[in-house]
């Protein structure tokens, strides 16, 4: 059986829609559709370098890559390589060529450092080791029953706060960046972001096909937002919780909580029936807040890190 490695060919709707399949078999938790895998190719910013790789086998595509240079981070080199293969199609090769191709993309780049998510199973992480990749931090994927499980009861707002939806920002959602690119300065991380670039941020993260303004909550405080998760969600009646956040001079009085529960009320409401998250494992503050929901951890992955060269 012949394996080759390519880019997914830009407006492609079959490679968009196979790339989404292994996406979605590899890890559950990550929502992604066709349309989603279109939109972040189209929309990358030129700086990231991004790339979509597939591998195929006699046609078929069974392996994915997600590459590019973290240009939003204040330390430059540091590059990403994010493989999945159908866990099927394991075993002939497609893992090994995919990964060689991105870190031959990358170092022509200009990247000296390469990130992997990999899942934290044995057969993963060895092939990681024998790669050269060294294990770093952690992060957990959790998953709530939407639509079998209890949640919290709405709680009565405090005096000066008031609930709105990401749609009420409409086309001009600036105070929503400050307060997401605050919340991501803080976030656990091995590799720092800093968004700076609010018309990109507008196109990439705003304008995402997967971000639902009408399940987004922002929770105000004097008019101000405060804290804030923001929604997603795909073709299957599946929910994400794409960031939930509070600004620094917020934090400590259960705002973030207060958003994310309107959140999932309403999108239990509207037929959603699964609801997923994720976590640094170190964010025990958040992890906290996910456990007091009912979330369960379904899958956890490892960032490990090589340098090239």
């Amino acid at each position: 059986m012949t394996v080759l490695v390519r880019a997914l060919r830009p407006g492609s709707r079959p490679d968009a829609e196979a790339f989404a399949v292994v996406r979605r078999a590899c890890v559950p938790a990550m929502l992604a559709t066709a349309d989603s895998i279109q939109f972040d190719l189209a929309h990358a910013h030129p700086d990231s370098r991004y790339r979509q790789l597939v591998a195929e086998a006699d046609g078929e595509i069974i392996g994915t890559a997600q590459v590019g240079i973290a240009h939003d981070s204040p330390d430059p080199g540091q590059g990403f390589a994010n493989v999945y293969v159908l866990p099927q199609r394991r075993g002939l090769g497609a893992g090994s060529l995919i990964l060689r191709t991105a870190e031959e993309y990358l170092a022509a780049e200009g990247a000296t450092t390469v990130f992997s998510w990999v899942l934290d199973e044995p057969a993963n992480r060895a092939f990681a080791a024998a790669r050269g990749y060294r294990a770093s931090r952690s992060a957990h994927f959790l998953r709530l029953d939407l639509a079998g499980g209890t949640l919290p009861p709405r709680q009565e707002l405090p005096a000066g706060v008031e609930l709105r939806t990401g749609a009420e920002f409409g086309e001009d959602p600036r105070a929503l960046f400050d307060l997401d690119a605050e919340t991501v300065a803080d976030e656990p991380s091995d590799v720092a972001a800093e968004f700076t670039d609010y018309e990109h941020w507008l196109a990439e993260t705003w304008n995402h096909p997967l971000v639902n303004r009408e399940l987004t909550s922002v929770a105000m405080v004097d008019g101000r937002p405060a804290a804030f998760t923001l929604a997603r969600t795909d073709d299957a009646s599946r929910y994400a919780s794409g960031m939930t956040g509070t600004g620094r001079a917020f934090r400590g009085r259960g705002l973030a909580k207060l958003a994310k529960n309107d959140s999932l009320h309403r999108a239990r409401t509207v037929g959603c029936t699964e609801a997923f998250t994720g976590n640094d494992a170190g964010n025990e503050p958040m992890l906290a807040i996910n456990k007091w929901f009912g979330y369960e951890i379904c899958a956890t992955e490892v960032r490990h890190v090589r340098d090239l060269g």
